[in-house]
């Protein structure tokens, strides 16, 4: 529960400090480029975190050491509200501040996570699974109330002030892990890479396939709808309604989740649900009204949330330990990497072809994508390893 709460208040805090972030950056620096500077260095080491990370990742296998990474990261945070306080702020201070806070987040995100798994694992059979879904539902419900509540708090005029929040929550939340402990493993074990940690685990790199191609084409739901809403003169209205319908729906996902991964093979399950997902994306180019938005947000949100509990069975009932650091971590790389490529390329893309035909484009290549997974053969050893796992969620206690 400490782990799950730490979770749950650090995401919150970052989504309510994401509202005043820019702003502060902005009246400190003057310059609408800078505002970005701390998001993007921050993306810089988990990408590249494959190379330097892997021995690293291993070493963040008890509270205490999570709770270590969580100070650095707090640290991080805390440069900007320390420099803007003293007309200090500048664009190499906020490069540096996001290179500190993509290291952490390169090492925290996936080290909680498996201290999580680890739990559940303890806690008895597919009790892993139940508590990454909760984390991930707790983490959309932040994504609902949080901007809320960031945009109530700049209004009265407390700005610099949720940034000290934020790191002062992040570094709380790292000493609430500080109970939570590990067995340790031997000095001598092996540190695998991520790309050997996928050996015989093919179903995994299908499920990192169909959530990547999620991820890179994100930016037509966000970007799209965003532009859409100024292009109509009713700014800020088309996003709202496509996420207040995506996370009412991923909390409805949450809720059901754990009872449809049960009875469904992960991959079919992965596949089908990203699939979904791009219809929704798609019929909201086609139909581009609030309450066709709302409608299809709210059912990609429901769907998204059983691809992401799929692929957490599938990581959690083959592998443990040092391996499952490594998938995890493998993992956040993915979503990482697609997000930021997505991104990048969405605005020159919306700005050529227009952000409902972007929609209707994204929407096609993400089913075209999963559809490809649901029907590609699958290995024999690979079903006799899903098979395995739905007899016992952690084969290699099965011994």
């Amino acid at each position: 529960m400490a782990l799950l709460a730490g979770s749950a208040a650090g995401d919150l805090a970052f989504r309510v400090a994401q509202v005043a972030l820019p702003l502060v950056i902005l009246q400190e620096t003057g310059s609408v480029a800078a505002t970005g500077l701390v998001g993007g260095a921050a993306g810089v080491p988990v990408l590249l975190s494959p190379w330097w990370a892997r021995k690293a990742r291993q070493w963040v296998d008890s509270g205490p050491r999570l709770a270590v990474v969580a100070a650095i990261s707090a640290l991080a945070l805390a440069v900007v509200p320390t420099a803007a306080g003293l007309n200090a702020l500048t664009p190499t201070l906020l490069v540096v501040s996001g290179l500190l806070l993509g290291c952490g987040d390169a090492l925290s995100n996936p080290g909680r996570s498996a201290l999580l798994a680890d739990t559940g694992d303890r806690w008895g059979d597919g009790k892993a699974v139940l508590l990454l879904t909760w984390q991930d539902g707790l983490r959309r419900i932040g994504m609902m109330v949080g901007p809320a509540i960031g945009a109530l708090a700049v209004s009265t005029g407390f700005t610099n002030g949720l940034l000290w929040v934020e790191a002062a929550t992040v570094l709380a939340a790292g000493l609430l892990a500080c109970t939570v402990q590990a067995e340790r493993a031997p000095e001598a074990t092996a540190t695998p890479s991520i790309r050997a940690s996928l050996k015989g685990r093919p179903d995994v790199l299908y499920g990192w396939i169909a959530r990547g191609t999620g991820c890179v084409t994100w930016f037509a739901f966000t970007l799209g709808l965003s532009v859409i809403g100024a292009e109509r003169h009713q700014p800020g209205l088309y996003l709202a309604a496509g996420m207040t319908g995506y996370g009412i729906g991923s909390v409805i996902g949450t809720t059901i989740s754990l009872a449809v991964v049960r009875r469904t093979r992960p991959v079919p399950l992965a596949a089908v649900a990203w699939a979904t997902m791009g219809v929704c994306w798609a019929a909201m180019g086609l139909w581009t009204t609030p309450p066709v938005i709302a409608a299809m947000g709210a059912l990609s949100g429901v769907t998204v949330v059983l691809g992401i509990a799929a692929i957490s069975v599938l990581i959690t009932r083959s592998s443990a330990g040092a391996e499952r650091r490594a998938l995890l971590s493998g993992q956040s790389v993915v979503v990482n990497a697609g997000s930021s490529a997505g991104m990048l390329a969405g605005g020159p893309i919306i700005a050529v072809a227009g952000a409902e035909n972007t929609l209707v484009g994204a929407g096609l290549l993400t089913t075209l994508v999963a559809v490809l997974i649901l029907v590609k053969p699958k290995p024999k050893q690979c079903q006799t390893a899903v098979h395995a796992g739905d007899r016992d969620h952690h084969p290699g206690r099965a011994a």
